[in-house]
């Protein structure tokens, strides 16, 4: 067998994949992008990949091919429908990283209500030195408890948040983006009624023709002067534009991202133009990138190719 993993070091370089080695002869790339994808491909039997794409154009001169493996839980950039006209499986990963998002979750909502950017400039800056009293609270800043947390789609990843919302003290509510949603454990509301009551509205859910632009002009309108967003599922679920606008006028009051619309940041991204930390806080996509979770998810897809290995379906999303 001859694998080809060809992102490996989304993963991190500090992550053994050796585990691959004990399918077949492995070549790895640390990156890949669309230019190079197809030549890489030519001769492999399993794909092992995270965003490069594998459609008709990249995988038409590879004949061998017959599973292709994601070091991810989305698939946007995989024509199923092509892989299976040809009888390549393609397996996801699930499930993987659910501390570590909703750790992050709370993380940037915690650090936006208690204003934990400016009080750390104010300590680091020597003013606080300089200071003839013990304490400073010139930010005011607000419990949890008592609040009202609303979340959009409540997955895996958006219940593990509830919970840890509920156990600071907030009442939870939710709005299911697909409206299939069968949790019965929280209220679910409708989406201006989440947008009207929640204090602190968080997004867990995927992206599709649904969710694209569900934050937008409109959205934040009906939201509180005192909001905060947290996004931690993909970009374009919230309009960038229109977020941008919401924090200048003080529409909302902060907001906190892990995703954007297009990635990584381009300089011309009118949010890079908010230096505050007490209202915009941006991190490079990496919720789901714990030690831990990285681990899970190389382990995971062995598993998912031993399974293949094996004649069974494993994850597979194009069954």
């Amino acid at each position: 067998m001859k694998l080809v993993v060809l992102e490996r070091n989304s993963v991190g370089t500090d992550i053994d994949v050796s585990c691959f080695e004990k399918f077949g002869e492995v070549t790895y790339y640390p990156n890949t992008v669309a230019e190079n994808t197809a030549e890489r491909v030519k001769d492999a039997d399993i794909i092992i990949a995270n965003k490069a794409p594998l459609n008709e154009t990249t995988l038409k001169d590879a004949p061998n091919v017959k599973l292709i493996c994601l070091f991810a839980t989305g698939f946007d950039n995989v024509d199923l429908v092509y892989c299976k006209s040809r009888g390549i499986k393609v397996a996801n990963v699930v499930n993987y990283c659910t501390p570590a998002v909703a750790q992050h979750t709370l993380l940037l909502a915690l650090m936006l209500t208690e204003k934990i950017a400016f009080y750390d400039s104010y300590v680091k800056s020597g003013t606080y030195s300089a200071q003839d009293r013990f304490s400073n609270f010139d930010r005011p800043f607000n419990d949890l408890a008592g609040k009202t947390w609303g979340i959009v789609g409540m997955g895996t990843i958006g219940r593990r948040v509830a919970q840890l919302a509920q156990a600071f003290g907030c009442k939870i509510i939710f709005y299911s983006a697909s409206g299939k949603s069968s949790c019965t454990d929280y209220e679910r509301v409708e989406f201006d009624t989440l947008l009207k009551e929640s204090d602190i509205l968080s997004l867990h859910c995927p992206l599709s023709d649904r969710t694209r632009g569900l934050m937008n002009k409109e959205a934040f309108g009906q939201m509180k002067k005192t909001a905060i967003l947290i996004n931690v599922a993909r970009g374009p679920v919230v309009d960038t534009q229109a977020l941008y606008d919401a924090l200048i006028t003080d529409q909302i009051a902060a907001a906190g991202l892990d995703v954007l619309e297009k990635e990584p940041m381009t300089r011309d991204n009118p949010l890079g133009k908010i230096q505050d930390s007490t209202k915009l806080i941006i991190t490079p996509h990496m919720s789901w990138a714990s030690t831990e979770s990285r681990m899970n998810l190389v382990e995971e897809v062995c598993k998912n190719i031993a399974a293949f290995l094996d004649g069974e379906d494993r994850n597979v999303v194009n069954p």
